[in-house]
């Protein structure tokens, strides 16, 4: 069964252009070809980038971050193990009935109740630390990875001439500068998937998910269809944005606006050039309409720029919120990710909450005092001299 299936998948109907077999790829006089079998080593090799990652965010992000004056913070609450079971298996938003029943069983005002929900969300929320160490972790990443792209890509003659992307297509042999420029890509990616449980939430996560998958996808099919020339400048035009991205979010997070800020509109500027214009006027040219000079339409070619467009329209989506960005930036002086981290707006919530809390709780005692907020009356109610 397992072996009919195999056999069927793996057809060269499926992978290559007609009268092409997977014989004609077999290595010889020196020159390799790509195997599906190198894949195996992505997932290895994910696990070793998450090894390497722990290791990076604990000796260089960390120091880093406390250079930069971001601090870890430490979230205590009062032990409860009725509200704490409550908010576990129950809610994290109780409502006002589970509030006052819940002071009931345990003893408290109503309102030490929910200040105590307040501090357990606000204990599940990650901190700016950690938001700090996955940023610069991703900055790290993508700068290396561009460096050594941009090494491997400069004197190929496809980075400047796309019609030599299909030239000899598909008995075009594999060099040792892309089989570790496309494993290491796709390991990050399997490696940023596998971290997502525990990684900040964000509002786009499903557009993560999306995202990451269809990477893996998209480099494991051109990988196995040999679509590596094309592949190699698909990672490049995508990888060149990231990091800018990604160090105006370390600074964001260490409090320094204005370079944020214009590390923000240096990659806005890269990200609608790379992948709004090059991506599909160049890129997806180069995968549509050039090797139809070559060859004649079969499945490989279908599905992959099938796979290209679904990646095109997530740039779309990244797109329009990098806008609402920018018209934050340009109007409000001030850039708040509003794709990124879901955490944040409940947390100036509760801060507003708190803020709240804190002045009522003030006038209150206050008055217990007979006093009002401006100290303008006394117990029996006369005016002040």
């Amino acid at each position: 069964m397992f072996q009919t299936f195999k056999d069927w998948f793996w057809l060269e109907r499926f992978w290559l252009p007609p009268a092409i077999k997977w014989s004609d790829l077999e290595d010889h006089d020196g020159l390799v070809f790509v195997k599906p079998s190198h894949l195996y080593m992505t997932i290895p090799y994910a696990f070793g980038l998450l090894i390497i990652r722990h290791v990076f965010e604990k000796l260089i992000a960390t120091p880093l971050a406390k250079a930069f004056g971001i601090k870890e913070e430490v979230r205590k609450i009062i032990p409860n193990p009725v509200l704490e079971k409550f908010f576990k298996y129950s809610t994290r938003q109780p409502s006002q009935d589970d509030i006052y029943g819940l002071a009931k069983k345990c003893n408290l005002t109503e309102r030490q109740v929910e200040r105590w929900f307040r501090s357990r969300r606000n204990q599940e929320r990650p901190c700016r630390m950690k938001k700090f160490q996955e940023a610069c972790w991703r900055f790290a990443f993508y700068l290396v990875i561009t460096i050594a792209g941009l090494a491997f890509l400069y004197d190929k003659p496809w980075a400047y001439d796309l019609w030599e992307v299909w030239n000899g297509y598909p008995r075009q042999p594999l060099l040792p500068s892309q089989y570790w420029y496309y494993i290491l890509e796709m390991s990050f990616y399997w490696s940023l998937l596998f971290s997502l449980g525990s990684d900040v939430k964000r509002k786009d996560f499903l557009a993560h998910v999306i995202h990451h998958l269809a990477a893996i996808s998209l480099m494991s099919f051109s990988w196995c269809a040999n679509y590596i020339r094309s592949g190699t400048l698909v990672m490049i035009v995508h990888d060149v944005a990231d990091i800018w991205l990604e160090s105006a979010k370390m600074f964001s997070y260490a409090g320094w606006k204005q370079t944020c800020n214009g590390l923000f509109f240096i990659f806005s500027a890269i990200f609608f050039v790379s992948r709004l214009i090059i991506f599909p006027f160049w890129i997806l040219y180069c995968t549509l309409v050039i090797p139809m000079i070559y060859l004649e339409p079969f499945f490989s070619y279908i599905f992959l720029n099938l796979q290209l467009m679904v990646l095109q329209v997530l740039h779309l989506y990244w797109g329009y919120f990098i806008l609402k960005m920018l018209k934050r930036c340009i109007f409000m002086k001030d850039i708040q990710d509003v794709r990124s981290e879901d955490e944040d707006e409940g947390e100036e919530e509760e801060e507003e909450e708190e803020k709240e809390e804190t002045t009522k709780d003030k006038e209150k005692d206050s008055l217990k005092n007979g006093l009002t907020a401006d100290r303008n009356l006394i117990p029996n109610g006369q005016h002040g001299r």
